[in-house]
């Protein structure tokens, strides 16, 4: 059976695509700035031109457009920062539409129309990720209550946990290898792409939904 395609932009390391590999993908991953240690097919371009041109071609679409935009480092005293970080969530999910295939836009000002937390798959993080679909319906996980707190220093206070915080140096916050482990991503050690990554457990979770209703639709 063949193995349905999907298209990752704006996908960095690769966090995402190794979870829609694992529920039964073949991925090509667009970014705009070289990543070598991408571990699938890759494409250096501009996400939505190349989506525009290529998306129609893919059974399906990912798409984590930049999100510091609507981050908190752009928002009260540093609002002026968004005229440094362009917002591209419309555009992005304008051409994503035109292709008429089924999406997922992972971005924290995208509809939510399901959101994750590494606590739901049990890794030792929390970081929180806001999922829109379009052209298919996902089910949801409940959300893990959290027990502990996030281990570092704040105010300063040391706060020992469970929770490893991945962002950011010094402080208590989580080394490489910490992150490496605490993501379940060994194929890349570059802080910066261990600091935005998807943890590939999310979307394995909704690429086998995907999957299975793309199956559905072919079959019918």
């Amino acid at each position: 059976m063949r193995r349905p395609t999907l298209l990752d932009l704006c996908c960095c390391a690769g966090g995402a695509s190794v979870g829609y590999h694992r529920a039964g993908f073949d991925v090509t991953g667009v970014d705009i700035v070289d990543r070598p240690r991408y571990p699938f097919r890759f494409v250096q371009a501009d996400a939505i031109a190349y989506v525009r041109e290529h998306g129609h071609r893919y059974d399906a679409i990912h798409a984590s457009w930049p999100c510091q935009y609507g981050a908190a480092i752009t928002k009260g005293t540093n609002a002026r920062l968004r005229d440094t970080y362009a917002n591209l969530l419309p555009a992005g999910r304008e051409a994503m539409l035109s292709t008429g295939r089924p999406f997922i836009i992972e971005n924290p000002e995208a509809r939510p129309d399901i959101e994750l937390c590494a606590a739901q798959f049990g890794l030792p993080t929390l970081r929180h990720r806001r999922f829109e679909v379009h052209g298919w319906t996902p089910m949801g996980i409940p959300h893990t209550r959290h027990r502990g707190y996030v281990r570092g220093w704040r105010h300063g206070v040391w706060h020992d946990g469970p929770y490893l915080a991945i962002y950011g140096k010094g402080g208590g916050k989580a080394s490489v290898p910490e992150m490496q482990a605490a993501l379940g991503i060994d194929w890349t050690d570059v802080h910066e792409e261990l600091t935005e990554a998807i943890p590939p457990a999310y979307t394995q979770y909704l690429g086998e939904q995907l999957a299975a209703q793309l199956q559905a639709v072919t079959a019918s």
